[in-house]
């Protein structure tokens, strides 16, 4: 076997004599090669693009002796390629891979033109009607074959010549199928717009391989859609033009004026859009612009025209909501019944406690009395459910209402097929980005109204947009604002010290043994925090309030680096909570297990798992290289082993992932480290996580920085202004 410079590698070629497994939608293979020397076809399992028998394969990669299955050959690359004897060409043309032959035309051809038959077909393919029973459509079907097997061969090289892994060649074989050759060639940077787990410094290498001027204008444009794509990874819908190109010509290290020739040109292309906001320059990406300009046309749609239920009076509606619910209003709540019930679109907002699911409730009540049909939603599966146990009334996540098609990526329900309802709940609101609110509102009918709740105060959402503070600062849409406390909310200190948090006061704690929800617990210094966070978790919390550590109890830390942030943290709660687990598996830098806890970290589709879901792994194949997750909302999914970027480990995870989330118990660690990071609306999130209990263990320093620092760096959106000059227009043409 010949060896390559890399000695722990080898390299095997022969032909597939069997296709043990084979995934199409991972490319993950077993197969047994016939290997010449070998006696006994050897075992490979690698990633493969539709492998079969007879087919020529060359392997790079290293022998392992399998616990299970005994020794492997464990390929980093299988690579189609053409066999060089007169019996691996038979068995290749007999394999099927070429449709039109089989085993009685693959004889007959090598009888025929002997090891002159591959280069027969490709260059010369009319002598195959020399051969009796072989016509015209025979050869049209033989000629269409060779052509497909060569463009994946061609296109599985091409793409590894360039420092492409087998992994990130299958997905973009999936991707362009045979234009992929084509297509990255003649913009190797539409791999990072196009590819999950390919960014810009990726495609600018590929870019690069394949010989793109580093102060090329195509470089230069792809770099300002990267840095505005990063930018609204950070919340931003716009950045200043200005920004932008410093950013770009820093990022790419290119003159500024290639950056502006860039910028212009992507303007003309519509790809960007420039508009000015609050008399600044700014650019947006087309797509975002587009989503908030939709959001805002839509919302005054929906404003204009008569509400879908007949004027109900609230000397009526309010009497009989008390009595028929057992409900008592308070004047606040009975305020707030009153606006909703009189506006097509209206906004609830609150912190904990303050009768928010108590007014819906009331509303819904009233409403199901008129007949009114109603679709409830929420952001998030667990959002979902909780809104559904407090009103008695199911509520869908909002992909689920809008009925997501994983094929088409887009939605089912939308402007020409809107949502059979009158009335429509959106819970959870602050968390909705301006993309999926855009694409929500575009599926309400015209006739339809809309209530938006929830905490405002609470952190923007994940994705783009600050859609709910949007709305409210616009001032253009009716908002409840609750600030009363109710009595029974107000006996749990995590509701008291929320709002006392919130306007800026220090929480209140529990004196010496005294069993409360709410503690805080000193430090003097990043590694203590460690420490006292790793002994709560395990032992502490667990031990006094009867709590599974690893279900029930969630760390929330401002930041992923550090000796207190997410990465040390799990690293050191998966050794003590589940160090013996088997088999394990190892991918993109973390380590998995039966029974880790894991969040997902992006929109899968196709699997209906979402950004921000928690569950745990149930069990790991190694053989079919499966890991099957099982998430809290009662939901499983599979993950091929080179998929397994789509989880962390979620013994501990960022206060932003947390949003939309409840937990039984949340453990909050803050340290001056974070300092960048300690403000206001971040602790008043974490804090409101915590269902049964909350724990901050804190220096006091990093504690009273964040509580008092309420200096939220805004983020750059045009919603505010679209939706105030939308109003204007709207009641300029009444």
């Amino acid at each position: 076997m010949q060896k390559p410079a890399d000695s722990h590698e080898e390299r095997l070629s022969g032909s597939v004599e069997r296709v043990t497994f084979h995934s199409e939608e991972s490319g993950f293979t077993v197969l047994r090669l016939r290997v010449a020397g070998q006696r006994e076809p050897v075992a490979v399992v690698g990633l493969a693009t539709s492998p079969a028998v007879g087919e020529f394969m060359e392997c790079v990669g290293t022998w392992q002796n399998d616990r299970t299955h005994g020794l492997q050959f464990k390929a980093s690359k299988i690579t189609p390629a053409q066999p060089t004897t007169l019996e691996g060409k038979e068995r290749y043309l007999a394999s099927g891979q070429v449709k039109g032959l089989g085993n009685f035309y693959a004889k007959k051809l090598i009888e025929r033109f002997g090891d002159a038959v591959f280069e027969v077909i490709e260059n010369d393919p009319e002598r195959l009607l020399e051969i009796p029973g072989i016509g015209r459509k025979r050869l049209d079907m033989v000629v269409k074959s060779w052509a497909e097997q060569k463009a994946i061969r061609d296109i599985m090289l091409f793409l590894q010549s360039h420092g492409i892994g087998t992994a990130r060649a299958w997905k973009i074989y999936r991707r362009y199928r045979e234009q992929a050759i084509a297509t990255i060639t003649e913009n190797p940077y539409r791999l990072s717009l196009d590819i999950e787990g390919i960014g810009f410094q990726t495609a600018d290498a590929i870019a690069t391989s394949l010989g793109v001027a580093k102060n090329s204008l195509m470089r230069a444009e792809a770099g300002i859609s990267h840095v505005l794509g990063e930018l609204s990874q950070n919340g931003h819908c716009a950045v200043p033009e200005e920004t932008l190109i410093d950013e770009a010509s820093r990022l790419l290290q290119i003159d500024h004026p290639l950056v502006v020739e860039a910028v212009k040109n992507e303007k003309l292309t519509r790809r960007i859009v420039g508009e000015t906001i609050d008399g600044v320059p700014c650019i947006f990406l087309e797509s975002l612009h587009r989503a908030e300009t939709g959001v805002a046309s839509g919302l005054h749609r929906l404003m204009r025209g008569p509400l879908p239920w007949n004027a109900l009076d609230p000397h009526d509606a309010l009497p009989w909501i008390e009595e028929t619910t057992a409900l008592e209003l308070s004047p606040s709540q009975r305020s707030a019944v009153t606006l909703v019930l009189a506006s097509k679109v209206s906004i609830i907002t609150g912190g904990p406690g303050v009768g928010k699911t108590t007014i819906l409730k009331a509303i819904l009540s009233v409403l199901q009395r008129e007949k009114v049909s109603v679709a409830l939603c929420a952001p998030t599966g667990r959002a979902a459910k909780r809104l559904t146990e407090s009103t008695g009334i199911e509520a869908k996540t909002i992909h689920r209402l809008l009925e997501f098609d994983p094929q088409a990526f887009d939605f089912k329900r939308g402007r020409g097929n809107p949502l059979d309802a009158s009335f429509v709940v959106v819970d959870e609101t602050s968390m909705v980005d301006v993309v999926l609110m855009q694409k929500l509102v575009a599926a309400i009918p015209d006739h339809a109204a809309v209530v938006f709740v929830g905490d405002v105060d609470q952190l923007p959402s994940v994705g783009p947009g600050a859609v709910l503070a949007d709305m409210i600062s616009s001032e253009a849409i009716p908002t409840v604002r609750l600030t009363e406390i109710f009595r029974q909310a107000a006996e749990s200190m995590i509701v008291v010290n929320a709002h006392r948090i919130n306007q800026g006061d220090m929480p209140l704690t529990a004196e010496g043994e005294e069993l409360s929800d709410f503690y805080v617990v000193k430090a003097a210094s990043a590694e203590e925090i460690h420490d006292k966070v790793i002994q709560l978790v395990t032992e502490r919390i667990p031990k006094r309030f009867g709590l599974d550590a690893v279900k029930d109890v969630q760390v929330l830390t401002p930041m992923n680096k550090g000796g207190v942030g997410v990465h040390a943290l799990n690293a050191e709660l998966q050794a003590k909570l589940n160090p013996a687990s088997e088999p394990k598996v190892t991918r993109f830098g973390t380590t998995f297990a039966p029974g880790d806890k894991v969040i997902q970290t992006v929109n899968n589709y196709d699997k209906e798992v979402f950004n921000g879901d928690i569950g745990l792994i149930e069990a790991i194949d190694p053989e079919a290289e499966i890991a099957t997750a099982f998430f809290f909302d009662h939901h499983r999914a599979e993950y091929d082993f080179n998929d397994l970027d789509e989880l962390s480990l979620a013994y501990a995870t960022s206060i932003h992932k947390s949003q939309g989330s409840e937990y039984p118990a949340v453990v909050i660690p803050l340290a001056m480290q974070h300092f960048t990071l300690l403000e206001r609306n971040l602790i008043y999130t974490a804090v409101t996580r915590g269902r049964k209990l909350v724990v901050i263990v804190a220096e006091p320093k990093a504690l009273t920085l964040a509580i008092k620092n309420c200096k939220s760096k805004r983020r750059l959106t045009g919603l505010v202004q679209r939706l105030r000059e939308s109003g204007k227009q709207s009641w300029q043409n009444l």
